[in-house]
């Protein structure tokens, strides 16, 4: 990208240098300047290669874009202002009236939001269905199916999909599948070589790392589709931050040492919380109701989730949160530093109590995102505040 040119009122160009920055450049500009008419042509027809207006892209958000494509076997991928607005941009730039959408019935709380909500007051019918068996989605199809989205293990959850029986349901039916990879990243799992058709992620969570960042990014295997997605992402400003982009990127330097090591924790959180007698969903137990497929699925990267229930209720609940000196309450996953999250007041709460029932969550439902603490003071806070839980 050049950066030489001036104007009367910034007559100083960028000091040259024979030398070249190691970190990548911080390029916040919202507007790039061309030589001429015939040149923007060029780069909006496609015979060149540069940026125009920061909303229609800019060099982090490409940089990130690659270094996640890379990551995920894809090309062109799309980094947006959120993971929702992700999501946003495969449910509303794909679908239109009278389309029909399939979703896991254990997504998100917001794009659950999205399924029963928004979608149906654009004209677009839509249907929950258990992503665990691909029969239970095979079932849900009709013939406007437009696509199914399925996150591979769910959130909150921890439920494994059967990513390769859904896969071969929707290629018969000629049906776009689309994955939310967020809880598993391509250190576990990359959807595409299982038959996916659009991948998504909350760049906010594990990629990025850091609670400072706030993104998405979504790919589409065939080159049409994915430019359907980049122009309604462009059209409904789901931009993304260059600052933003830039910190991802500078947290993805880090990532597989992140997730190995709180993988690692989160293990043996798991197994602790179980031995004092708390109902505990970690995909590397195996009484997990998925164990078998996450082992298959993950080869043998279970993440650093884990979720678990305890008994007495809202009461309990929060005597557990408020002996936990030292884990942040929040509803975010990612961190370096361990997060616990309560399903029932934060992404869920939005459910009635008898839905939340339905998908095993309950007042006494925690989340936990594991992150990179030294474990026997992260396993010591969550003893004593299960002894608090318990009076």
């Amino acid at each position: 990208m050049r950066n030489s040119r001036t104007t009367l009122i910034r007559p100083e160009a960028l000091a040259e240098s024979v030398s070249t920055p190691v970190v990548a450049p911080l390029s916040p500009s919202v507007v790039y300047a061309s030589s001429s008419p015939d040149e923007l042509d060029d780069q909006y027809e496609g015979r060149a290669e540069g940026f125009t207006y920061a909303r229609e892209g800019h060099p982090n958000a490409a940089a990130l874009a690659r270094r996640i494509d890379a990551m995920e076997g894809m090309t062109g991928g799309i980094v947006t202002g959120s993971g929702m607005s992700a999501v946003a941009a495969v449910l509303l730039g794909l679908c239109k009236t009278g389309d029909h959408v399939i979703g896991g019935d254990q997504l998100y709380g917001r794009s659950l939001r999205m399924m029963k909500e928004d979608l149906p007051r654009i004209g677009v019918t839509t249907t929950l269905a258990t992503p665990t068996d691909a029969a239970a989605i095979r079932a849900a199809i009709r013939p406007e199916t437009r696509l199914i989205l399925v996150e591979a293990v769910s959130n909150p959850t921890l439920r494994v999909a059967d990513l390769e029986g859904i896969a071969k349901v929707a290629k018969e039916a000629g049906v776009l599948l689309v994955v939310d990879n967020t809880f598993t990243t391509p250190r576990a799992l990359r959807p595409v070589d299982l038959g996916a058709d659009i991948v998504i992620h909350s760049v906010t969570k594990l990629l990025a790392g850091h609670s400072d960042v706030t993104l998405g990014w979504v790919a589409a295997k065939d080159p049409e589709v994915n430019t359907r997605l980049r122009v309604f992402a462009v059209t409904a400003g789901l931009t993304a931050s260059p600052f933003d982009c830039w910190l991802a990127e500078r947290g993805l330097a880090t990532f597989p040492l992140r997730f190995d090591r709180a993988q690692e924790t989160a293990a043996r959180l798991a197994d602790f919380l179980a031995e004092t007698g708390a109902r505990v969903l970690y995909p590397g137990r195996a009484d997990h109701p998925e164990h078998d497929r996450a082992r298959a699925l993950l080869g043998g990267n279970y993440c650093n989730m884990v979720t678990f229930h305890i008994e007495g209720g809202r009461a309990a609940a929060n005597a557990f949160v408020r002996a936990a000196d030292g884990i942040a309450f929040a509803p975010t996953l990612g961190d370096v530093g361990t997060t616990l999250s309560h399903p029932a007041t934060s992404s869920h709460r939005a459910l009635p109590p008898e839905d939340r029932a339905k998908l095993g969550l309950s007042e006494g439902s925690f989340r936990v995102s594991v992150g990179l603490e030294e474990p026997e003071a992260l396993l010591a806070v969550f003893g004593r505040a299960l002894a608090a839980a318990r009076g």
